[in-house]
This record gives C-alpha cells, sequence and structure tokens, in this order.
C-alpha cells in the first residue's frame, strides 16, 4: 500500500497563506505541516493568487488544452491521408493493412474516421485477414507468375490464362487481368515506328501470285520468307528465315555476316531438307536483290517451287514473316545489343527451335504452338 499522504484544497489554501500572509519560510512551514517543500512550492505556484485570477487561469489553461488535443487531432486526420493517399480509393482490406501497419503512429479509431471504414470491420478483418478468394487469387498469381517467367517475361494476360486452362486451373481472362496488373506483369510490347503507306508496284521477275492469300489449307502449301538484321558489337549479324503459312512454323534459317544470295539460299535449303515437300510449294518474297538473282530463280526451278514476289515497297505483301521478325525483336532482342555474333546465333537459335516453334502460343493456330498444331493436324489425318 502506498506511504504517499494525500491533502485537501482546504489544507492546502490554509498552508499557502501561512507564507504567502503571515510570512513564515516554506521549509519552517513544510517541516511543520508536514509535507516536503517542493510540494509547498507547487501549492503556492498554484493558489497563491487571488481565487478569481486563478479561476480564470484555470479556464485559460482548460481551454489552452482543449486546443492543443483539437491541433494534434486536426494534424493527425491531416497527416494520416498524406501517408495513405495511395489506399484512400482502394478496397476495404488494404485500408485494413494501411491502419495495421500504421497502428504505432495513429490512433486505430482516428485512421478508420479517416479512411472511412469502421472499427469494428477492422478488428474482425485481424481476426481473419484473408477470405477464401484471396487465397484463391494467391494461388493462382503463383501459378500466374511461374507461366509468366517460362514464356520468358513475355506473354500476356491472354497466354497465360490459357496456360491456367492447360492446368486445370478455372478462371477468367479478366480476373488474370486484374491480377497481372497488380503483380506489375505485362507482355512485351515493340517499338514505335511511324505509320507509312506504299502502294508499290509489279514487279517484272515474277508476279504476285500470294496476293495476300495468308490462310492455307495443308502444311508445305505456301512458304515466305524474308531477311533482317541483328546489331552486335562485331557487326551485323543477318538473319533469313523460311515460314510455313500453315502452322507460321520458322521451317528454315540461316545466319550469317553478308547479306547475300548464299544467305537466303541456305535457309530455304534447310527447309527443302526438314520439310521434304512432295507437291510444287510457292515461295513468296520481297523484291530484294537476293530473291532477283539468277541463283535463286534457279534453285527454285530445280526445286519445284513456284516463286511469288511483292509489289515494290510494299511490306503488307510479306506481313505475316514480318510479324514474327517483329515477335523476335519485341521478345527476345528488344533492347539489346549482342557481344559477338556467336552470342547472337545461339540467343536466337535457342528463340526459334526451342521456344517459338515447339513452345509459343500462337492466335491463328487457336493458342497452339506451330509444331502442336501441326501434330493435331497429322493426327486428324491418321483417324480419317
Amino acid at each position: 500500500m502506498s506511504t504517499r499522504r494525500r491533502f485537501t484544497e482546504e489544507f492546502k489554501l490554509e498552508a499557502v497563506k501561512q507564507v504567502v500572509e503571515r510570512g513564515f519560510g516554506v521549509r519552517d512551514v513544510a517541516a511543520r505541516l508536514g509535507t516536503s517543500p517542493h510540494s509547498l512550492y507547487a501549492w503556492i505556484n498554484k493558489y497563491g493568487i487571488p481565487a478569481e485570477q486563478r479561476l480564470v487561469q484555470d479556464d485559460q489553461l482548460a481551454k489552452l488544452k482543449r486546443l492543443e488535443a483539437e491541433l494534434r487531432r486536426v494534424t493527425e486526420e491531416r497527416d494520416i491521408p498524406k501517408k495513405g493517399r495511395r489506399v484512400l480509393c482502394q478496397g476495404v482490406r488494404l485500408k485494413y493493412a494501411f491502419i495495421k501497419k500504421h497502428q504505432h503512429e495513429h490512433a486505430i479509431r482516428t485512421m478508420c474516421k479517416v479512411l472511412r471504414v469502421h472499427h469494428s470491420g477492422y478488428y474482425a478483418w485481424l481476426k481473419e485477414p484473408l477470405s477464401s478468394r484471396a487465397y484463391e487469387n494467391q494461388m493462382i498469381v503463383g501459378q500466374i507468375k511461374q507461366a509468366w517467367l517460362a514464356s520468358g517475361t513475355i506473354y500476356g494476360y491472354r497466354k497465360i490464362h490459357d496456360d491456367l486452362q492447360d492446368l486445370g486451373i478455372a478462371c477468367g481472362e479478366q480476373r488474370v487481368y486484374r491480377l497481372m496488373k497488380a503483380q506489375g506483369l505485362r507482355s512485351q510490347t515493340g517499338y514505335k515506328r511511324t505509320p507509312r503507306h506504299h502502294a508499290g508496284k509489279p514487279h517484272v521477275a515474277a508476279p504476285n501470285h500470294l496476293a495476300q492469300q495468308f490462310d492455307v489449307l495443308e502444311p508445305n502449301e505456301t512458304w515466305v520468307t524474308d531477311i533482317t538484321y541483328i546489331r552486335t558489337h562485331e557487326g551485323w549479324l543477318y538473319l533469313a528465315v523460311v515460314l510455313d503459312l500453315f502452322s507460321r512454323q520458322i521451317v528454315g534459317w540461316s545466319m550469317q555476316g553478308r547479306m547475300d544470295k548464299e544467305l537466303v539460299v541456305s535457309a530455304l535449303l534447310m527447309a527443302l531438307w526438314k520439310r521434304k515437300p512432295k507437291q510444287t510449294v510457292m515461295i513468296h518474297s520481297d523484291q530484294g536483290s537476293q530473291f532477283s538473282s539468277y541463283e535463286w530463280q534457279a534453285f527454285l526451278k530445280e526445286h519445284n517451287l513456284k516463286q511469288s514476289m511483292s509489289r515494290r515497297g510494299n511490306c503488307h505483301d510479306n506481313a505475316v514473316v514480318e510479324s514474327f521478325f517483329q515477335l523476335l525483336k519485341r521478345e527476345r532482342i528488344k533492347r539489346k545489343t549482342y557481344a559477338s555474333r556467336a552470342k547472337a546465333r545461339e540467343d536466337i537459335f535457342d528463340y526459334i527451335e526451342m521456344f517459338y516453334n515447339p513452345v509459343r502460343r500462337h492466335s491463328y493456330n487457336n493458342g497452339l504452338s506451330p509444331v502442336r498444331f501441326e501434330e493435331q493436324y497429322q493426327a486428324r489425318l491418321g483417324s480419317v
């Protein structure tokens, strides 16, 4: 039990009078009354003035305390939105998480008032912070990240949704979109280019037999080819590809340090060795000098290939292979300069043979990779 003595206000007033009015010393009065000089000094500071003046001071002090409390409240309510401006328009659970994070800095009820949530809901959330759907979202986010990384960080929400469907995870495209957006996951985007249009003129070497008919019914019916270039510290590396319009599969490719007729002939030779077509195949290209050379035309005649050429300056006539080059540069080469041509060859080989042909989903193939699309086609033919 505490041994500290307590005194009434009347006792304190009379003790003060002994010092103020009768002139006794503080220590003498304190010793006689059984209190400490420190306490007596405090009583003098408080009661050593007239009652009317003391009441005025008490009222002023009380008013000052109220104003200080109001200032602290207003300052706190002002500072909370500054810290939580990102969650003011967000969902209730994000606001609850903000309150929990800053509970040692501000009063919980004040934060609930500022963020316009009820404190009872916050305390209920503390007992069970995640709903069943939130737990399900966490599981889906894990699968989304795995599929996104497996694609080389290039897939958008539509192809990620297809991957989840293959895994047996039932969720909608928009849900995948929202979850990817919340995690900062997005597809690779291409370069910005100024749109241009060139009507083009016919070429005398070969007519445009393709005429932008890019939908074909069976493999080895129509191939398209073109050349692009890749920057390296050793100089340019030139890539020629041959693409089958049936499945959009790259059936032939060649990479060299010079852009000549041997580059395109090597790519076409790989396509012939790989596909071994039994019927005449149309091969479409632009009007580049490599495709207009006598060696190229002789090679086509020797292997029963029908030549077709785009109109002059019209890239739309060869849009499919141009689209592949856009994918290659957007998903693999964008903002990259290889240390050597050998490093560039390794990376481009990995993209074409290890990812694009066997794995990458293609919208033209109903979300299947080119290899998988042709496998299904052959399976249907075998079942007939």
